[in-house]
């Protein structure tokens, strides 16, 4: 089982988002069967049948093992990852593009660069698991917290300087078998907790 899966496939993201058949993806984190499944969820087998058939042929549960039963053969069926995460690939022409936004200070471009990440990403993981090898990738997430505006903006100076100087140090298009490898820096608000409880 994969840790996260990437769909980029609008079919298969169609099937992945039906509320039941999310449900179903959710209790196949460990092999279970139709009749399992369907005493949990409070469906007909037939129906659950219906879903795991269809999320079967997409890709997204697998078979995991076969049981018999007198006559009868069991089908125990587990999902192909842990979570899921649908890539904007799968949205076609209408996906965001971070090429076609212009205020790189914007909200809409910080989205974008994570949605081209998303879709990236989740291609090179599966073109690295098809030739048997490990994608060398690094993720740095942190907070800090600023005391002011103007620390903000001194802070993302000293940063952009940094990098630069980084970069400049490093990059080399002429390397022979060099590859380039994207780097983006993000920054934006830590959402503050709301109190989930209903008002009384």
């Amino acid at each position: 089982m994969h840790e996260i899966q990437v769909i980029d496939d609008p079919a298969a993201a169609v099937v992945a988002l039906e509320p039941m058949r999310s449900r179903l993806l959710s209790e196949l984190a460990v092999p279970a069967s139709a009749a399992t499944l369907a005493a949990r969820v409070g469906l007909a087998r037939q129906k659950v049948n219906y879903h795991l058939h269809a999320l079967e042929s997409h890709g997204l549960v697998r078979l995991a093992q076969e049981r018999k039963w007198g006559g009868l053969t069991e089908r125990l069926l587990v999902a192909t990852a842990a979570s899921y995460v649908v890539s904007t690939g799968a949205l076609g022409p209408i996906a965001v593009d971070p090429h076609r936004e212009v205020d790189r200070l914007s909200a809409s471009y910080l989205i974008a660069l994570g949605a081209r990440v998303v879709r990236e990403v989740g291609d090179l993981v599966r073109r690295a698991k098809d030739a048997g090898k490990r994608l060398a990738s690094l993720a740095v997430d942190t907070e800090v917290c600023f005391r002011s505006a103007t620390d903000r903006a001194a802070f993302s100076n000293e940063l952009t300087e940094a990098i630069t100087k980084l970069v400049s140090k490093y990059h080399d298009e002429t390397a022979p078998g060099g590859r380039a490898h994207r780097l983006v820096v993000v920054s934006h608000p830590v959402p503050r907790k709301t109190d989930s409880k209903e008002p009384s």
